[in-house]
């Protein structure tokens, strides 16, 4: 009988798959466009959570936390804010939803959606750059609803594509499946590269994006953002017109 150990591939080789996959497998490019978008997410949560009021547009766990602590009377945290983005991402995961529905094509969907999100990002980029970053008021909170829909759109999408363990935007249940399905554990340890590299990806775009925020000007990490997507949008394009397996949805 051969060990689960050696059945496996090891961490390193399956991150290295992540971010160098065979195009013709089953997810053919997806899997490292979509470590593009996690760190994109940690990008823009950075700017959310630390200019616009304590307030997620990607992480909805901690937005509806949030609005139970505001309810509570808790003064950090502002309900409103906390309801726009809840509606706004509900409002971006329905358009991507139709979307997904109406192009049984991975490829051409995922496009559609990035090049959406990247004028979001982008709408929000000529914002902030002509008013400023916004506290309170009608400003801020058409920042916190562009950014929401475009997580959204972001976080439907990646569950349509269904790749595994590449959400873009949560990662509770990647950590409690790399520690369950680990050696510790007893398990196989398996798509543990792939979680590692989904965590430390989102590390480092928050890193990344609070760093900008707290050190240079925080529309540098919106145009980061933005470029990003951009790039995204462009190598999915390229991808796009094909026909190979990984296209045919799951």
């Amino acid at each position: 009988m051969t060990p689960v150990s050696s059945a496996q591939p090891g961490a390193l080789r399956d991150a290295w798959r992540t971010i160098v996959p065979d195009l013709d497998g089953a997810d053919g490019p997806l899997p490292p466009l979509l470590l593009a978008l996690t760190f994109v997410t940690g990008l823009v949560d950075s700017v959310s959570f630390l200019q616009l009021g304590h307030v997620f547009v990607a992480n909805m766990t901690g937005n509806i936390v949030f609005v139970a602590f505001a309810l509570a009377g808790t003064r950090d945290f502002d309900l409103w804010a906390s309801i726009i983005a809840l509606g706004a991402f509900v409002l971006g995961a329905m358009l991507a939803g139709r979307i997904g529905f109406a192009v049984r094509h991975r490829g051409r969907h995922l496009l559609l959606v990035v090049a959406a999100e990247t004028v979001l990002v982008l709408a929000t980029c000529a914002f902030t750059w002509h008013y400023g970053i916004p506290e309170a008021g009608w400003e801020r909170d058409l920042v916190i609803l562009l950014l929401g829909i475009a997580m959204g759109a972001q976080s439907a999408t990646a569950r349509q594509l269904a790749v595994a363990d590449l959400n873009t935007t949560v990662l509770t249940q990647t950590l409690a499946g790399m520690s369950a399905d680990s050696a510790l554990a007893g398990g196989s340890g398996g798509h543990a590269g792939r979680r590692l590299l989904a965590v430390l990806t989102m590390i480092l775009g928050a890193f990344t994006g609070a760093a900008l925020v707290l050190h240079a000007h925080t529309v540098s990490t919106l145009v980061l953002a933005t470029a990003l997507l951009a790039v995204t949008a462009l190598v999915t394009g390229s991808t796009a017109r094909t026909n190979r397996r990984w296209t045919i949805p799951k």
